[in-house]
This record gives C-alpha cells, sequence and structure tokens, in this order.
C-alpha cells in the first residue's frame, strides 16, 4: 500500500521535476531517464526505497489530509511540519531564485512585494467585534461577504497547485496564553519562515495538536479581485476574527504571515488584561528584563542581541501579571548593511536552516552582499531563537525594570539618552515617534516625521488608549524606570550631521543597565522638557545635550521648534480621554 503511494507521488514529481536540479532525493538523471527501473526497484525492494525519501516528505498516508479536506481543499500533495532540509528541497526545484548561500542560508524571492502592504490590510466588520476595533485607515472595515469571496479565491488558488505545505504551531511562549496557529501555503519559502518564526511543537504536541485557533491561507501568488467590493489593488491581507482566519492574497511577502499573527495576539490578549507589545527584550545576569519599543529601522533587533545579556525575544512580546514571554519562536532581522563587527549574534544566526529574504548574491560562490539594496532596502533575515547563542529558552522573563523607547531622529533634535517620567513615557508610547530618511520612500526628500502610536499603529487593533492603560499600570506596579533613547542624528539633521554611533549607543544602554545612569546628575533640554544625563561612561560627554553638537544654534532651534509642532499636532487626536498631566508632557 505504501509503496503504490509513493510510486504515484514519485511519478508525478517525475513527471514534473525540472532536469536542471532533478529529483536529488532519489539519485537525478539517471533515474529521470527510466522510469521502469524505479517501478521494479520500489517493486523488489519497499524498505530500500522509504529511505531514499526524506523522513518527512509526509506524502498521502502520512499527512492528514481531512484537515484540508474539510476547508475544501483537496490537493494530495501535502508536506505537514516538514523540517528545513526538506523544505530546502522543494525551494531549490520549484521556486524562483531560491539558493543555497555559502552559509548554508536559504536565498528566497519574494517576487514584486518586498515589504508589507498596510494600505491593504482588511479587518471584516461583524457584530463579536465590532465595538472592540478602533476603526479607521489602521484597521479598514470589510464585510463578511467579501471575505468569503477572497477566502474562496485563495482556496480556489491553492487546489490548483501540485503540492502545498502547512505548518502547525504556537504564538506565545506562556503555556496559559498561546495560540495554536496553522499556515497553508503553496510555497516552501512561506512554510520554512514560519517553521522559523512560530514556535515549533514537540512531536507529542503536534500528534495532540488537533484544530487551530487561527488559519492563515497564503494564497499570495494569486491576486485579490480588484473588482470586489472593499479591494483597491491585486493585494489583499484580510482577518476575520469570527471565522479566525486570515486570507493573503497578491503578495507573497513572507512577514504578512508573522505580522498577521501578531495583529491577532494584539487583539486577543488585551482582551484578557495582558499587554502585547512590539518590542524586543533580554534579561541580565540578575534576572533584570528590559525591554525595547521601536519602529522598523530604530535597532530593536540590533540593541536586544547583548553579549552579555540573554536574548528573549526581537519583536514581539506579551506583558502579563507573571512577567513576559516572546509571543514567537524565531528572530526577522534586517539585513542591509549588515556585517559581524556590528552585529555579530545576527551574522552567526545565518547557517543552515536560516531564510535570507530579497538579498543579492554570487550565483558562483554564494557570497552575499549585504550593502546591494537593488532588490529592496528591506532585505531580512530570518532564523530560529535558538541561533542565537545566548538566548534564553523558554522564551520568558520576570517583570521589567527598564523600559527603553526606540526613536530614530533623523532631524538631529531629541537627545541620545532621557530619563523620562511616567507621565512622559505615556506621551511617548503614544506618540510612537520616529522619521524616515531620504531615499528610503519614493518622493521623500526631506526628513519625515513617522508617529505610530504605541510603536506599532498598523498592527493594533484597539484604541491606543487600551495599549497605554495597561502599560501605565504595569509599569507603577513594578516601579519601572523608562528612557527615550535615540539612534538618529546627531550634529545636525540628515544631509548634515550624523547618525549616532552603535558603539554609543550600546554604551547607554550599558550603562542603563548598570544603573550608573538611573544615578547620575542630569539637567533638562526645555523645549521637550527632558531630563538628560550631564555625563555617561565611554560616552563622549560632548553629544548627550543635542544643541552643543549644532554648528549653527539658530537652525537648530528652528528644527527643534518644527518637530516639537510635528509631536504636538500628532498628539492632538490621542488627548481626549488622556489625563491632564500626559498631554502636559508635549514639547513647547
Amino acid at each position: 500500500m505504501a509503496s503504490r503511494s509513493v510510486m504515484r507521488s514519485l511519478t508525478r514529481a517525475l513527471r514534473h521535476s525540472r532536469p536542471v536540479r532533478g529529483f536529488r532525493a532519489l539519485g537525478t538523471s539517471r533515474i529521470l531517464s527510466d522510469r521502469s527501473k524505479i517501478a521494479e526497484a520500489l517493486k523488489s525492494s519497499p524498505a530500500s526505497m522509504k529511505h531514499q525519501f526524506p523522513a518527512d516528505y509526509h506524502i498521502f498516508e502520512d499527512a492528514d489530509l481531512e484537515m484540508l479536506h474539510n476547508l475544501g481543499i483537496h490537493t494530495e500533495w501535502v508536506q505537514h511540519n516538514a523540517r528545513p532540509g526538506t523544505l530546502y528541497d522543494e525551494a531549490l526545484r520549484y521556486e524562483k531564485g531560491s539558493a543555497i548561500l555559502s552559509t548554508g542560508a536559504l536565498a528566497a524571492f519574494s517576487g514584486a512585494k518586498t515589504g508589507r502592504s498596510p494600505l491593504d490590510k482588511r479587518v471584516v466588520l461583524e457584530e463579536s467585534t465590532e465595538n472592540d476595533v478602533w476603526w479607521g485607515p489602521v484597521n479598514v472595515p470589510l464585510s463578511e461577504n467579501t471575505f468569503k469571496i477572497n477566502r474562496e479565491r485563495a482556496i480556489d488558488y491553492l487546489n490548483t497547485r501540485e503540492r502545498l505545505y502547512v505548518f502547525d504551531g504556537f504564538a506565545g511562549w506562556d503555556p496559559d496564553y498561546r495560540y495554536k496557529i496553522r499556515v497553508i501555503t503553496s510555497r516552501a519559502y512561506h512554510a520554512l519562515f514560519m517553521h522559523n518564526m512560530l514556535i515549533r511543537p514537540t512531536e507529542e504536541e503536534l500528534l495532540n495538536f488537533g484544530e487551530p485557533d487561527y488559519t492563515i491561507y497564503n494564497g499570495g501568488a494569486f491576486p485579490a479581485n480588484r473588482a470586489t467590493d472593499g479591494m483597491t489593488s491585486g493585494t489583499s491581507v484580510s482577518l476575520n476574527f469570527k471565522s479566525r482566519e486570515v486570507v493573503i492574497l497578491g503578495t507573497q511577502y513572507a512577514g504578512e504571515m508573522k505580522k498577521g499573527v501578531f495583529t491577532i495576539m494584539n487583539y486577543l490578549l488585551p482582551k484578557r488584561g495582558i499587554l502585547s507589545m512590539h518590542a524586543s527584550a533580554n534579561e541580565g545576569k540578575d534576572g533584570d528584563v528590559s525591554i525595547f519599543f521601536g519602529l522598523s529601522g530604530t535597532g530593536k533587533t540590533t540593541l536586544s542581541a547583548d553579549e552579555n545579556r540573554l536574548l528573549i525575544g526581537d519583536d514581539e512580546h506579551a506583558w502579563t501579571d507573571k512577567g513576559i514571554f516572546n509571543i514567537e519562536g524565531g528572530c526577522y532581522a534586517k539585513a542591509i548593511g549588515l556585517t559581524r563587527e556590528k552585529e555579530p549574534e545576527i551574522w552567526d544566526a545565518i547557517r543552515f536552516g536560516a531564510l535570507l529574504e530579497n538579498v543579492v548574491f554570487d550565483e558562483r560562490t554564494g557570497e552575499v552582499d549585504y550593502n546591494d539594496g537593488s532588490i529592496t532596502e528591506n532585505t531580512r533575515v530570518s532564523y530560529p531563537l535558538e541561533y542565537i547563542p545566548n538566548v534564553k529558552i523558554p522564551a520568558v522573563g520576570g517583570h521589567p525594570k527598564n523600559i527603553i523607547m526606540l526613536t530614530c531622529d533623523a532631524f538631529g533634535v531629541l537627545p541620545p539618552v532621557s530619563k523620562l517620567t511616567p507621565a512622559q513615557a505615556m506621551y511617548h508610547f503614544i506618540s510612537g515617534y520616529t522619521a524616515k530618511v531620504a531615499g528610503t520612500e519614493m518622493g521623500i526628500t526631506e526628513p519625515t516625521a513617522t508617529f505610530s502610536a504605541c510603536f506599532g499603529a498598523p498592527f493594533m487593533v484597539w484604541h491606543p488608549a487600551k495599549y497605554a492603560e495597561l502599560l501605565a499600570e504595569k509599569m507603577a506596579k513594578h516601579n519601572v524606570n523608562a528612557w527615550l533613547i535615540n539612534t538618529g542624528w546627531t550634529g545636525g539633521a540628515f544631509g548634515t550631521g550624523h547618525r549616532m554611533s552603535l558603539k554609543d549607543t550600546r554604551a547607554i544602554i550599558d550603562a542603563i543597565h548598570s544603573g550608573d545612569l538611573a544615578k547620575a546628575e542630569y539637567e533638562s533640554f526645555e523645549r521637550f522638557n527632558l531630563q538628560v544625563p550631564k555625563t555617561c561612561p565611554n560616552v563622549d560627554t560632548k553629544i548627550l545635550m543635542p544643541n552643543k553638537t549644532w554648528a549653527d544654534q539658530e537652525e537648530f532651534k528652528v528644527t527643534a521648534a518644527k518637530l516639537a509642532s510635528l509631536f504636538k499636532d500628532n498628539f492632538k487626536k490621542y488627548e481626549e480621554g488622556c489625563s491632564a498631566d500626559i498631554i502636559a508632557a508635549a514639547p513647547h
């Protein structure tokens, strides 16, 4: 019985295999040229043939196809929680742009979309969550009927594929608060990505996985129908809390799945009184935990990877009454400009099982040019948490001692470090400020302020006040220190000044962890009413007060006034419901 199933699968694979790469698990070109010999070999020695298939080629009898049939998916070649080696094989044979790199990592190409499509995100408007969701430009409502059309379109596409990949994993390291996620996709690249990013179940957990809490249908290689009500492009990422499903169309960028899961957690956890956070976290030798809030490009992943501290996670966490836990099973770091000198932990994690996305590499040597952004500046690497040598597994920790809010201020106005009052912490958390610089997006020719509530507005479901209230409550209860760190420009705005050195920023973070900054003498940075230390170990005191680094003091005053005005204009939409002391924390 088993040999007949394998033979049918093998015959199909041989019929569609590309001779360039061949069916490597079965012996390449000689097998391709003589199918009768294969049949004879299977007939005479089924045990021998079984060993020539990777152990996790879950085909026919090995994969529980009912889990797909019940959804209307009838593809028979299905791999369920395949190991990385199998997914490498599949990607190399069937997916353009895939290659094994010199480090052993897999290169993958996401196609036309090399980043998220936030304008194409939709949330189904239905009675059970209608009064919970913060409707607007972040959470654009979608009708249940249109969601059904998109879901049917994704399933129809998946049914046209000869091979599918299913990955079952968990979101949340604390067993009391974790959720079961099932991903169904047509690309091995996507399966490997989610194998890295979700928490991988043990064999026993997989056997007893049962029905998932949420299912992601990734039909991203097939576009949405622009004529469908509510669609504005060929891309759609739609979430239905009632049916507990996510449907992806028109984008193959893997990050959409990761952030889809995070969006789910950003709804479910606050509903249980748990703060979900777009933040990284690490833990010192004494068990002291630090949380790093920050938007893309602020250094959240880089600064949490510290050789002197245990990494809990680099991007998504939750804060319960017991402490914090990582939501993910892996890391997703920016790769542009990566060097071993600057980020040794991330560099060394790029090995077999890691996934490099949209990087440029030498096809002969497999060497990656990390400075080449010709495909995209948003090159990424995904790898399991365990690839970081000083990671904490299970990825849980106690209550934070320090909360660090990161901003990349391209105006060159904010100090490299400031100590925040509780009211200021809430103000800057709700503001979520960073800046884009010229060259990062079409049409940007000068520094542009970006405000993203709670340092993660595209993924927030409730009103920002919900998350701010939970943060304020937990910070007060556990007496947490709050800091604002500028990893952006000093000595002038972008184009005149220069980026803060990573060495200085790390020295500041070290001084926070050692307690030196908490004991330092402070002076006031008046326009923003921030308290700035007069000295910091291993940092030149000249850079601590920003105006002192500018050659033109009048230009500094004008630029500082401009940034202060941007802060105040942005915060107007949040003033209702905020306390007077939070509103008073605004710059003057």
